[in-house]
């Protein structure tokens, strides 16, 4: 089996994480390569229901390893916080399948200090953060002022270097936002409860993923978010503040030789997104309300509301470009069902012109979305497993989007436990 990535089409939460818990089977190494504890996955197997953050999904099947990549930005809080509601479920994670990269940079609390601060700064014209302290540490990191995971292993050297990079971020504290410093003890001790109950799990990754490859381990890369919150590609300034493309997989992942052979990008059978910015289909009012009860639609780590609206083919044919996808998994296709009529956003108005293209985000604000409606089934497909036993009407929706957006829908999920799938 081939190397794959398993990335987000739209606006995050698409359905990753139930799509990586089913291809697992499949691999023998889960490695996430970006993002934080800003975003979860939600994963329902024969343990249960679990909303995961900062863990690989793969991290239910026995057998797989499962790594956190240098491109992670690793809260040990809430990893370790994690760790213990998982295992609590009855899921055994050991440093045999789980590993952290030691070359993975650490976040701090005052980084998730800092991420309130400047939002409460922006007041109505924040970004609508997670407030998980994402912004402050992708910048530290690229200004060269973070630790790294493997630091924990050097007492002395990790007490220097945090001195240092305190008597940075205490004058940005103290000056900019007006806060309290931060004492050196204090982040001392706190790496010392939450980074030390990590340390059996901290490794060098890149040599063990090396020797994965040359083993031919099969590799699965799993991604937070989706395109149109890429700090790139995405709708700036209202992204995520890390590279969410599968391009960056390998890179993000620690083995920057590797290939992606398969790209599965997931969608949703409508469209959902969390925090600001332009979202050309949004509904609203009562509309907005059925759609969001009907899915569940709520963040898996704020707990917030996700606007919601019709499927978008401009903004997913736009991702599927930009993820490079080999195959879509169409997810939650049985929510539509209660719809007599299913309508689909298939052009942008920008300008007084209609367009299949994706704008430059600095003209989302004023696109309007031009709707269609076609035919809905009307009946509880929860239970079909094979695509043929769809109903016709369902078939013809997957199809739609299929010839629309370019990319082959190999994957129709009808429900969110793991078995609840029609392979095409």
């Amino acid at each position: 089996m081939s190397n794959c990535a398993i990335v987000g089409i739209n606006w995050g939460d698409e359905g990753k994480g139930r799509m990586v818990d089913l291809l697992t089977q499949d691999y023998d190494v889960v490695i996430r390569y970006q993002g934080g504890s800003n975003a979860g996955h939600t994963v329902v197997n024969e343990y249960g229901k679990f909303g995961l953050h900062l863990l690989p999904s793969g991290i239910f099947r026995k057998g797989v390893v499962n790594v956190l990549g240098n491109g992670v930005a690793l809260d040990c809080e809430a990893l370790w916080q994690e760790i213990e509601n998982v295992t609590a479920g009855g899921v055994p994670i050991t440093p045999e399948n789980l590993k952290i990269s030691e070359r993975v940079p650490l976040l701090l609390p005052y980084h998730r200090d800092l991420d309130s601060m400047e939002e409460a700064r922006l007041a109505d014209k924040q970004y609508g953060s997670t407030k998980r302290g994402i912004a402050p540490f992708y910048g530290d990191k690229y200004q060269k002022k973070v630790l790294l995971a493997g630091e924990l292993f050097y007492p002395e050297r990790l007490r220097a270097h945090l001195a240092d990079i305190l008597e940075y971020k205490n004058l940005i504290v103290t000056k900019v936002y007006g806060g309290k410093p931060y004492a050196l003890e204090d982040m001392l001790a706190w790496l010392e409860e939450f980074g030390g109950k990590l340390k059996p799990f901290i490794c060098n990754t890149v040599q063990y993923l090396r020797d994965a490859q040359r083993a031919g381990k099969r590799f699965l890369f799993e991604a937070q978010l989706g395109a149109l919150k890429d700090l790139d590609f995405g709708i700036v300034p209202y992204t995520t503040s890390s590279n969410a493309v599968a391009a960056y997989g390998p890179v993000g992942a620690g083995c920057p030789g590797v290939k992606l052979d398969e790209v599965v990008g997931v969608v949703k059978a409508y469209s959902t997104a969390v925090g600001e910015g332009p979202f050309t289909a949004e509904w609203f009012g009562e509309e907005a309300d059925k759609l969001r009860e009907a899915g569940g639609e709520y963040g898996v780590s704020t707990g917030r509301p996700r606007r919601v609206g019709p499927i978008d083919l401009v903004a997913t044919r736009y991702g599927v470009e930009v993820q490079g996808a080999t195959t879509i998994a169409l997810t939650k296709l049985d929510i539509l069902s209660y719809m007599e009529k299913i309508p689909v956003c298939v052009r942008y108005v920008v300008d007084g012109q209609e367009t299949d293209e994706f704008p430059f985000p600095a003209a989302l604000d004023a696109a309007q979305p031009v709707i269609e409606y076609v035919d809905g089934w009307h009946c509880d497909i929860s239970g079909v497993r094979r695509w043929e036993d769809l109903p016709r009407a369902a078939q013809d929706y997957v199809l739609y989007i299929e010839k629309a957006v370019g990319c082959h829908v190999g994957y129709v999920s009808v429900g969110a436990e793991r078995d609840a799938i029609i392979l095409r």
